[in-house]
């Protein structure tokens, strides 16, 4: 009984925290239809400015507002100066933001060294629930996820910026002909997903540390989330992650360990073969 319990109570906060790390993934590509393949490069500069924000004194507040800034600025600005010329052309974006990726990685090393640096924890301590020791931390990884999740739900359902992001997934010819412009809610997309990478950073950080390849495994996830949530469903994201978090867990508690990277693949595979589109995913509308 008490195993089942751990079992619950890690995969629930371990899913909360890969909803969070692919739900700005999910929105690019939602809304813009390409793949960001510098998704992880905002996760490593979130959590390297929650670093330097604490570093410098700035406290847990100033580190999360540091995590969120500095991600939605490079997402803006990789998008005005790269990804607009090239937005029609989804080859050429994945290539550019690879690119971008692999740059970014490089200016980390440079300027931080290899060796990983200590992001703040949201919280500090332990809790003991149902027998398991929880940190703190997790928990409100946990909980932020869920805020943010809830807050972009209605940002997007009751806002009119929102309803310009959702007409544009869905078509952003339809859209364009009632007015709305492609190019700021794309603007927007960028930098709202850069921001939603680096909180995502910050939380990764404050587990593991920051490093200047923090961004890579977070960046296939986010990837086989989205595939299996559905491309550009955010509800899909979160139920994709929840299913991998479980999933993982599951397979570390009561089978082995050395299978946890080839579990969510396999998962990968049969959802490509039985439903191509994903759980909740739709056709593009022309």
């Amino acid at each position: 009984m008490v195993d089942i319990l751990q079992f619950v109570i890690l995969s629930t906060i371990r899913s909360g925290l890969y909803a969070l790390i692919a739900i700005g993934f999910t929105l690019i590509f939602g809304v813009g239809g390409v793949l960001n393949l510098a998704h992880g490069a905002s996760i490593i500069l979130g959590a390297y400015a929650a670093y330097y924000a604490s570093a410098a004194g700035l406290g847990v507040a100033g580190s999360m507002l540091a995590a969120l800034v500095v991600p939605a600025v490079f997402g803006s600005l990789l998008y005005l100066f790269v990804i607009r010329r090239f937005e029609h052309e989804p080859i050429m974006v994945m290539i550019l933001t690879l690119v971008t990726s692999v740059a970014v990685e490089q200016l980390v090393i440079e300027l931080a060294g290899t060796q990983a640096k200590r992001v703040p924890q949201f919280l500090s301590g332990n809790m003991t629930i149902g027998g398991t020791s929880v940190q703190y931390n997790l928990i409100a990884v946990f909980a932020l996820s869920w805020a943010i999740i809830i807050g972009l739900f209605l940002f997007i359902n009751y806002t009119k910026p929102g309803k310009g992001i959702l007409a544009t997934s869905m078509s952003a010819k339809g859209a364009s002909l009632v007015g709305i412009k492609s190019d700021r809610i794309n603007l927007a997309t960028w930098a709202i997903a850069g921001a939603l990478a680096g909180i995502a950073g910050m939380a990764l950080g404050s587990q593991l540390g920051a490093t200047y390849h923090m961004g890579r495994n977070p960046l296939v996830l986010s990837f086989s989330i989205v595939v299996i949530g559905g491309i550009g469903s955010i509800r899909g994201s979160v139920v994709g992650a929840y299913l991998i978090g479980f999933l993982e867990v599951g397979v570390i508690q009561f089978v082995s360990s050395d299978l946890t990277g080839i579990a969510p693949l396999v998962v990968l595979i049969l959802v490509l073969l039985v439903k191509p589109e994903g759980l909740f995913g739709r056709e593009l509308a022309e």
